[in-house]
């Protein structure tokens, strides 16, 4: 602690770990979105004089985060163009029978895709083909979504180019003064750390992953039959009017549950099986997908969106004329969540409907417009072609459903794949940098027609970027003021005595930790420059020291919200929250043991 107060005289070092302490706090209460709460800190240590404004913002133009902002254009190009068509097919073919060849599949063949591709669209892409195979299995999604993105985790550090975090690593490494990293960098240390892991993810005992999808032993089935929460009017002409619901087709013919009646200023919560409906009643409904569709056809309900500028009128119906119906979900990180869709002004904003809301287990017993969204959350949307396409641009929500005109062009498959494999051949076997390859890529899917120029530029990830640019200076600012080298004392101190490897494990179990509580990119920004230092002590590498760190922030199977894909799976799997947990501390437990073993046998140690 003696190093640590010696720093601390300092008025630089004092305002850094004042805005640290604030950034963490931020972090672990969400009380801002993660990249605000970067560029707040960023702004913080330029206007106290702590970072230059040269130095603060050297992230944002690094060449790290310039090959992050022209992977996401090639990876649209790639999803685009129908790349993974062939893997879509073989997921619903009739050699993908039982969940543990599903779970193989995922392990062997989607996990190395996200070693070049980023496994948030990977799982956007899959999510819906897989929902679709329980569907025709008749299986819970429970049984395989986590797989899914427990598999994308693994093929995220097989590459540089796997994950945003990965690039991070290699923005810091640089500016501290280490050098960036290569493309296959850690491939020997992700290879193992994949097979052991797919290993894992099939041998497991099948009641790790739990049966989410039954109720009274009867299969629900999939997203269709997941059940959403949605409010209705009832027309003049239904023909549930005048009948009570326990004798009308509502719940004779439907998997329809009421769970409040408003009729007028009155309010009547369950049981309702006595109540008689009239015209103008509004019901609060769960029901699944398919027969919401259904009873809106029929009349029998109407679909209906509150007129946000009128609290006293009833609900006005949306005409399903012209428009196509999507899901979307709210994935982490969204400025949406924390808000009501009235107060986000949902209809006018969007020009989309928000016909029902899902939200995993939860039964939502607020009104529709009333409801605050929260990360995870599944909407039911009914809007103009226009509208979800730009639905699909914003970094706000997910578009779970694929349109129709938006089906890749079978011709361009061949040059998408081809510009790609070239992406990461070239700078492998010639002094061609991997930011150069990168951008000539991204030239390339345009020029040859795998994606429109407006396309490319919508498909950049400015959460990402911001988040990114910002935190890696951060880490500048923490090595520049002393802070790191009097944090690793610290550390040093406690680790004193320990074997090489041991210290190595602790290294990666802290950071493992942390990113449980906060962004991973954010664990890795504060905690690369402290471990960089323990090298000389540990005699190792600094390298050696940052890919523990990288790989203790990216291997995060404990929480929903340790990854962004857990959080994706969470809501249509139907997950509680230690379901995470118990499927991924076996696996945690693995990659504890055996990543400081491959770090010492790739560079020395004992």
């Amino acid at each position: 602690m003696n190093e640590l107060s010696v720093v601390l005289q300092s008025p630089q070092a004092l305002i850094t770990l004042g805005v640290l302490l604030l950034a963490v706090i931020l972090f672990i209460s969400n009380a801002l979105v993660p990249e605000l709460t970067g560029l707040l800190s960023l702004a913080l240590l330029m206007a106290t004089g702590v970072l230059t404004p040269q130095k603060a913002l050297a992230g944002f133009g690094s060449p790290a985060l310039i090959t992050l902002m022209g992977l996401f254009a090639v990876s649209a190009a790639l999803f685009r163009s129908g790349a993974l068509d062939r893997l879509r097919e073989l997921i619903a073919s009739e050699r993908i029978r039982t969940p543990r060849r599903l779970i193989a599949l995922l392990g062997l063949v989607v996990a190395p895709i996200s070693g070049v591709v980023p496994n948030t669209p990977v799982v956007a892409s899959l999510l819906p083909v897989i929902e679709a195979w329980c569907i025709r299995r008749r299986l819970s999604p429970s049984r395989v979504l986590l797989p899914l993105s427990f598999a994308t985790v693994l093929g995220g550090t097989l590459t540089l180019l796997g994950s945003s975090v990965n690039l991070l690593v290699s923005d810091i490494s640089e500016q501290l003064g280490y050098g960036s990293l290569e493309l296959f960098s850690f491939t020997a240390i992700g290879v193992p750390i994949w097979l052991v892991g797919t290993a894992y993810m099939l041998l497991a005992p099948k009641g790790l992953l739990p049966d989410r999808g039954r109720d009274d032993e009867q299969l629900l089935g999939s997203i269709d039959q997941t059940g959403y929460c949605t409010e209705v009017t009832i027309p003049s002409d239904s023909n549930l009017v005048g009948q009570s619901l326990h004798n009308s087709r509502l719940q004779r013919r439907f998997d329809v549950d009421v769970l409040e009646l408003q009729r007028g200023q009155e309010r009547f919560l369950p049981p309702l099986a006595d109540r008689t409906i009239e015209p103008g009643d509004r019901l609060l409904l769960r029901v699944t997908r398919t027969d919401l569709l259904r009873l809106q056809q029929e009349n029998t309900v109407q679909l209906a969106q509150r007129d946000l500028k009128d609290e006293s009128q009833l609900f006005k119906p949306f005409a399903s004329g012209g428009q196509k119906t999507v899901e979307v979900l709210l994935p982490a990180g969204s400025t949406l969540a924390g808000a009501s869709l009235r107060e986000l002004r949902f209809r006018q904003r969007h020009n989309a409907t928000v016909l029902a809301l899902r939200r995993g287990q939860q039964t939502v017993q607020e009104r529709l417009g009333q409801a605050v969204l929260r990360e995870g959350d599944v909407l039911l949307l009914q809007a103009p072609l226009d509208s979800i396409r730009g639905l699909q641009a914003s970094n706000n929500l997910l578009v779970l459903d694929q349109l129709e005109d938006d089906l890749p062009t079978l011709r361009r498959k061949p040059i998408a794949i081809g510009i790609a494999l070239l992406m990461l051949l070239v700078p492998t076997i010639t002094p061609l940098p991997l930011v150069a390859a990168v951008l000539l890529a991204v030239i390339a899917m345009v020029v040859g027609g795998c994606i429109r120029p407006t396309e490319a530029l919508r498909s950049i990830r400015l959460d990402v970027i911001l988040l990114l640019g910002s935190l890696s200076s951060f880490s500048v600012a923490i090595q520049d003021t002393g802070l790191a080298d009097a944090l690793a004392r610290i550390l040093e101190s406690c680790l004193q005595g320990l074997p090489t490897y041991s210290s190595l494990l602790m290294v990666f179990l802290a950071t493992t930790i942390l990113t449980q509580v906060i962004s991973n990119a954010a664990s890795v920004a504060l905690f690369a420059p402290v471990a960089i230092q323990l090298s000389s002590t540990m005699n190792l590498p600094p390298t050696a020291l940052l890919i523990t760190v990288l790989f203790g922030a990216s291997q995060s199977f404990l929480t929903p919200m340790g990854y962004q894909t857990n959080l994706m799976v969470f809501g249509p799997g139907r997950y509680r929250f230690f379901d995470v947990t118990r499927y991924g501390i076996g696996l945690t437990v693995l990659m504890t043991f055996m990543i400081p073993a491959l770090i010492l046998w790739q560079y020395g140690g004992s």
